[in-house]
């Protein structure tokens, strides 16, 4: 099978912006993935115009759901829906270049200046605009997601069982999404 036939033209145009976006992405954005949610959406759906809001949303349910970092994840999801296989490769490189250059060249110093007063105000700082971008992330997801009664409910036992109860978040993934279709289903029914 040539090249030709695996990726079309326009998907290849799309390969290096894909990969410069993610690589800034990755470089500029302290915290993990939920603090690049935010820069994701603004980068891919509002500049870019590649994917839409409610992508975002597929997205993040996707990541969360499945093995592996949420921004690993959702760099090869976006990747994947711009530029097929190859895309989803790129955007994966791109965001794990900077991230991990960055640790493998702070592993050489960071015992060395760790107790510095300068160091550790700079981590609190840091901390502190990592959770204003998780704020924003969730504010941005609530906005966006439909609302009702079912969804506070979800949301309110998810959060309870989580930060009460310690319960693993894989197992509240799965019991939100087992709710939500036993939900739907049964309000399909209703609507027969």
């Amino acid at each position: 099978m040539s090249d030709k036939k695996i990726m079309n033209a326009e998907q290849r145009k799309k390969l290096l912006p894909l990969f410069l976006t993610f690589l800034k992405i990755g470089g500029f954005t302290f915290g993990g993935g939920y603090a690049m949610i935010p820069i994701i959406q603004r980068e891919i759906v509002e500049k870019k115009k590649w994917i839409t809001d409610d992508d975002i949303l597929e997205i993040i349910a996707i990541a969360e759901s499945t093995p592996g970092p949420i921004a690993i994840n959702s760099a090869t999801f976006v990747g994947y829906r711009v530029a097929g296989f190859f895309g989803a490769l790129i955007a994966t490189l791109g965001v794990v270049l900077p991230p991990f250059c960055i640790i493998f060249a702070i592993s050489f110093v960071l015992r060395q200046f760790s107790e510095l007063k300068a160091v550790k105000y700079a981590f609190w700082g840091i901390r502190a605009g990592v959770l204003a971008l998780i704020c924003k992330a969730l504010w941005t997801m609530y906005k966006k997601v439909d609302k009702g009664l079912i969804s506070y409910i979800i949301m309110a036992a998810a959060f309870t069982v989580t930060a009460v109860f310690d319960v693993n978040v894989l197992f509240v993934i799965i019991g939100c999404a087992v709710f939500g279709l036993v939900t739907s289903l049964i309000a399909g029914r209703k609507n027969i």
